[in-house]
């Protein structure tokens, strides 16, 4: 069976997620920076690979009822013999709306896990090409398990609500 692309090279993944709930409008680059701080000496310096350093992070905000900004956040920073090599941010968006059916205990997961894990790829390869074209190797990010990053992020916001 052949895969079928909308007009955008989506796929079929859109209709996956409207299948869920989910109306992605548009996906877009909110912010983006490539720093190669260090260039040109830091090439003659490289025996092998920068160390790299990934921190995500997960952001949403509501627009208007049911419509919501979904952004991912990536600072990438690299480094050989404790020089800078690169630093790559990005925040990566999808404007996005929930179907009436959506109740306020799905939303959550909806808009915190499921559109930030369509949204990742596209954030990922954004990452690798701005890697490649600042001279390193393309980075190639590990898929993010975006349910336990919800987890993690919910349990610093009660640890911190509990401390004031």
């Amino acid at each position: 069976m052949a895969d079928e692309t909308t007009a955008d090279g989506s796929g079929d993944n859109r209709n996956a997620v409207q299948d869920q709930g989910i109306n992605i409008h548009t996906q877009y680059i909110k912010d983006l920076s490539v720093e190669n701080p260090n260039s040109p000496a830091i090439f003659m310096e490289m025996e092998e690979g920068p160390e790299v350093t990934v921190n995500l992070d997960v952001e949403a905000e509501r627009l208007q009822d049911r419509v919501y900004e979904v952004a991912i956040n990536a600072n990438i920073g690299a480094k050989v013999n404790d020089k800078t090599a690169f630093q790559v941010e990005l925040k990566y968006a999808g404007l996005i709306s929930l179907d009436d059916q959506v109740d306020d205990q799905k939303r959550d997961n909806l808009v915190l896990i499921e559109t930030p894990r369509y949204l990742f790829p596209f954030a990922r390869d954004i990452i690798s090409k701005a890697s490649r074209d600042a001279g390193y190797p393309p980075l190639l990010i590990n898929p993010v398990d975006f349910a336990k990053l919800y987890e993690q992020q919910k349990a610093r916001q009660t640890a911190s609500q509990e401390q004031q």
